[in-house]
């Protein structure tokens, strides 16, 4: 079966919309999609890279390309007033879940996404936080256990430098094989790729 590898990280809004997008393209070329949850602080910090929000004009920007996606895609985003969150534990929520309870993956990312881009909360915001895992249909206390686990904790960090390792410069990232594609204005050549697999 053909295979898509995701690098992500839920503070990214073209992470949010690449989140949904790549599940319409894997369907459509029969793909499995590999999840991988990264810390994007890390792969920035280890390429030299930095968020497009730390420069004024590129922010601007990326307001407007964000819309024009969103708008050709129909997938509705919207900016996360209470920026920047710190994802550190919603990755390592993300990482915890796809280790212990895979089968509750997608709906843990997505419904983490969306509160980030969809309807957005302020997840900095413990109580705010606490609440979301309980939509999600994720036990608090069990939650907890995992944000504490130093397994949890390894596995993120190895995702995050295996992107390095890989070239991985920023999210999202792709790869169809060993061929790295990064951002959603390049999500055809990755329907390219696909096809010619």
């Amino acid at each position: 079966m053909k295979q898509i590898e995701f690098y992500f990280d839920v503070g990214s809004p073209y992470s949010y919309i690449g989140f949904y997008r790549i599940q319409q393209i894997a369907a459509q070329y029969q793909a499995a999609i590999i999840w991988k949850p990264l810390l994007l602080g890390g792969v920035f910090k280890a390429t030299g890279n930095s968020s497009p929000m730390t420069v004024p004009a590129k922010a601007r920007y990326s307001m407007m390309d964000l819309q024009r996606w969103s708008k050709l895609w129909q997938i509705p985003v919207q900016m996360n007033p209470h920026f920047p969150i710190n994802t550190l534990q919603l990755m390592r929520l993300l990482t915890a879940v796809q280790l212990y309870q895979p089968e509750h993956f997608l709906k843990t990312a997505a419904g983490i996404f969306d509160a980030m881009f969809g309807q957005p909360r302020n997840l900095n915001d413990l109580q705010v936080l606490m609440q979301l895992i309980q939509d999600i249909g994720l036990e608090a206390s069990q939650v907890q256990a995992w944000l504490d686990d130093d397994k949890v904790k390894a596995a993120l960090k190895e995702v995050t430098e295996e992107a390095v390792e890989r070239g991985v410069f920023g999210a999202p990232s792709w790869f169809v094989g060993n061929e790295l594609f990064w951002g959603v204005d390049h999500l055809h050549f990755v329907e390219a790729a696909l096809h010619n697999a």
